[in-house]
């Protein structure tokens, strides 16, 4: 009898060690769980849609600046704008902010490191993503609209294909301004190790963007700097991926690669489709696209 007893007692301070094991483990889950639910609660019911942009080589994250001051002015908009950039040390640095109930603010990202060069760039694209995923834990959104100038757009695409993997989060518009897919190789026959190696990888470019590409021909062949086949080699990246595809063409005085940000067509462009996610308003000054911007 009292062996059977033992037994039991036995049996039961095992059951109970079993139990405390069990809920000790499940304790973690249950947090992790819980914040990730919170989260996604966040973004969902979050009501901001930004407008992330990355510069060119050589430029800091001041090189929007005007732009936004513009945007605000002409259409008697109230944008802010917080700036980071991303140091050699992973580390960032930040100026400005974004003002309280800002639903469309500008957040863009500069690297000190903003040489040009093709394994630049690759740094480029990995220090973004640490920017990215520091605004996304920041600010919850689900949704963003997305700017490059020259190389920024390469970093774009590059984030695109190999660290844009958030199922809860997406890429509505993406407007790049002479950007050189394929360097400064003026034949599109004729690709560049990185176009290739972006071309590999184009099945990740996300299916439901809409994407513009603008190309200055102040010279009728490129735009000083950047060739027109150069830009147009996007093609090949985007073209039957992204769910649109459009080649936009600047010309005249202010088609110059570096100028082309503050011509009038550039703004109007940039305000219907990446700010105004390309909802044509009658009372807005903007104009409707055209295959050919005339300055």
């Amino acid at each position: 009898m009292r062996t059977r007893t033992l037994r039991k007692n036995k049996n039961f301070k095992y059951l109970i060690a079993m139990l405390l094991f069990f809920i000790i483990l499940g304790i973690p889950s249950y947090i992790w769980t819980r914040k990730n639910v919170t989260t996604l609660a966040g973004r969902y019911n979050s009501p901001m849609t930004p407008i992330i942009m990355i510069p060119g080589s050589s430029a800091s994250a001041n090189r929007f600046d005007d732009l936004v001051k513009t945007v605000n002015n002409k259409y008697g908009e109230h944008h802010s704008l917080l700036k980071l950039t991303v140091h050699t040390d992973d580390s960032i640095t930040y100026s400005g902010k974004i003002r309280a109930n800002d639903t469309q603010p500008f957040f863009v990202v500069g690297f000190q490191n903003n040489e040009d060069g093709y394994s630049n760039i690759k740094k480029q694209a990995r220090w973004f993503n640490i920017a990215f995923n520091a605004i996304k834990k920041r600010y919850r959104f689900n949704s963003f609209n997305a700017l490059g100038h020259s190389n920024g757009g390469l970093i774009w695409t590059m984030f695109l294909e190999n660290d844009f993997n958030d199922s809860n989060l997406s890429i509505n518009q993406l407007l790049t301004v002479g950007t050189p897919y394929n360097f400064e190789e003026k034949n599109t026959s004729n690709h560049t190790q990185m176009l290739n190696d972006l071309i590999k990888k184009r099945d990740n470019i996300p299916h439901n963007m809409t994407y513009y590409s603008i190309a200055g021909t102040q010279l009728y062949s490129d735009d000083g700097i950047v060739p027109l086949g150069s830009v147009d080699a996007g093609k090949y990246i985007y073209e039957g991926q992204a769910k649109h595809y459009t080649l936009i063409t600047l010309t005249g005085n202010k088609a110059q690669h570096s100028d082309m940000i503050a011509s009038n067509q550039f703004i109007t462009i940039f305000h219907q489709y990446i700010i105004g996610n390309g909802v044509n308003n009658p009372n807005s000054p903007d104009s409707k696209q055209s295959a050919i911007a005339s300055q």
